[in-house]
């Protein structure tokens, strides 16, 4: 398949050259796929992509090629599919600093309100990894919450955040956990947040985690880890987050010391 002649082959937010080798020579869905890129643009957040139909004709492959092409735009989140209804142009994926930022805080920068569905109040012993991180004893009492995290009303993560319960024995009595755990030990417990260490990978979700955030387990996931220290060096909570990678990514600000 040739380039369109009438929209120009660069993106600056793109890969090079649109991901197509100098020998030209690459799979026929790909092709489609760069096409349907540029159509994804000019239709806009909301609209209906055409009929698969028009689409095959349109480039001129047959419709397991397109459905190859659409699939993939589907789990990188440019469209999005409605059951009943068709496939549609995706709006823009959230953005979460990685920083000493809580999701709460994250989400309503960018005009969306955070909302938390609870799963899981309850104290754990604490395994090898909890004590290493929250520097308590093996077996010793951990606060686990487990929250749905849910932007604007749609489900977009999994969080799961672990803490010392000799060092907060109140927190269970004060915290709504409907509401931003941030927030409330900052503002009620009086902690303050100095650094953080955060690892983010990609992985699959378990079959109870894509049941919980509502999304196909083949489904590309973000899975950010992260240890929050006080200002004296001492730990606050260790925190397991899984977000969808169709609606999620994550940005840095860098610095030359």
């Amino acid at each position: 398949m040739h380039a369109s002649p009438h929209v120009p082959q660069y993106r600056a937010d793109g890969p090079v050259r649109a991901g197509i080798p100098e020998h030209g020579r690459v799979p026929r869905y790909y092709a489609v796929k760069n096409e349907l890129l540029w159509l994804v643009d000019a239709l806009g957040e909301g609209t209906a992509l055409p009929p698969e139909r028009e689409l095959a004709e349109r480039f001129s492959v047959s419709r397991v090629t397109l459905r190859q092409a659409v699939a993939e735009l589907v789990l990188e989140g440019k469209l999005q599919r409605r059951q009943g209804s068709g496939t549609f142009v995706a709006p823009p994926k959230l953005v979460q600093p990685l920083a000493l930022l809580s999701y709460t805080e994250g989400m309503r920068r960018q005009g969306v309100e955070p909302t938390r569905g609870v799963i899981t109040v309850e104290h754990l012993p604490a395994d090898d990894v909890l004590a290493r991180d929250l520097r308590v004893g093996r077996g010793d009492r951990v606060v686990h919450l487990e929250r749905v995290l849910l932007a604007d009303g749609e489900r977009i993560g999994l969080e799961s955040a672990y803490l010392s319960a000799a060092r907060f024995p109140t927190l269970l009595e004060v915290f709504d956990p409907t509401t931003s755990l941030h927030a409330c030990l900052t503002d009620q417990l009086g902690v303050v947040f100095a650094e953080a260490e955060e690892r983010v990978e990609t992985v699959l979700a378990t079959p109870r985690e894509a049941l919980l955030i509502g999304t196909n387990p083949a489904l590309p996931m973000l899975l950010l880890h992260r240890v929050a220290h006080d200002d004296t060096g001492e730990p606050i909570e260790r925190v397991r987050s899984l977000y969808r990678g169709d609606r999620f990514s994550f940005v840095a600000r860098l610095r030359a010391r």
